[in-house]
């Protein structure tokens, strides 16, 4: 990869450092990233630098984690609520610019807030495990969707989900559980509903960390385990390293 003239800001929001660690590095890696290359904030930390000017980085990933846009304020503890709130506050500038932006599961979940408030868990919620991935005609030509096949597993694990497609946005991948799995909007903003950093490794990881969060009986975990073991996931993580490719500057 070329030597970066501005790093890529990585915004994490997992309150567990070994998760938030391990996904930090999946990125990295699967984007072609060196951590110097990179600026990283994990937000259940830290606040947004005082400042902060998009003009200073590549471009915005952000990560994964356990909260829902679509849950009661009441219901969210006070980092979830200071993270979506810093996520959220930089969405409109990013949309206004057509900003690189790719957010990954929650990601989607923040963008499509954004766009059109509707986030919910009334349907297309998907249990930890694989999703069924298939290109759309628009993701057939999307570049950051070269080289993948035209259908594709993916790891996923969600309450909530995108219910419609925001106005302005491109509808790229679908799957039969959930069929907003990736979208854009404008030219530059992506999401992804699927996690495109993670392999059978990652996910394991994962499935320990978060047993006891209500995404699946905590006896299941052995099983799910298993099942990442098997999984032949590889696809997805060329959306990251194609993204890293086409904002790099």
């Amino acid at each position: 990869m070329k030597p970066l003239l501005k790093p890529f800001l990585i915004l994490q929001l997992r309150p567990e450092t070994e998760a938030s660690d391990s996904e930090y590095a999946a990125i990295c890696r699967n984007a072609g990233l060196t951590p110097a290359q990179t600026v990283r904030i994990r937000l259940d930390e830290e606040a947004l630098p005082e400042g902060l000017s998009l003009d200073d980085y590549s471009g915005v990933i952000v990560g994964g984690g356990p909260g829902c846009v679509s849950d009661a304020p009441e219901k969210k503890t006070a980092v979830e609520a200071r993270i979506e709130a810093a996520v959220l506050g930089l969405m409109p500038e990013i949309t206004e610019r057509d900003f690189p932006f790719l957010g990954c599961c929650y990601g989607i979940g923040i963008l499509g807030h954004h766009l059109a408030r509707n986030v919910s868990k009334e349907r297309y919620g998907e249990p930890v495990g694989t999703a069924d991935c298939r290109l759309t005609e628009a993701g057939k030509d999307d570049p950051l969707c070269a080289g993948l096949p035209e259908r594709f597993e993916a790891f996923v694990g969600h309450k909530e989900a995108v219910q419609s497609l925001p106005e302005g946005c491109a509808h790229l991948v679908e799957a039969p559980s959930c069929p907003f799995q990736m979208i854009r909007f404008g030219l530059n903003v992506y999401a992804t509903q699927f996690h495109p950093e993670a392999d059978g490794a990652e996910f394991e990881t994962r499935i320990n960390i978060y047993k006891h969060r209500g995404y699946f009986p905590p006896e299941e975990a052995e099983s799910l385990i298993a099942m990442c073991r098997a999984a032949d996931v590889t696809a997805p993580e060329r959306i990251l390293e194609n993204f890293v490719s086409r904002y790099g500057v």
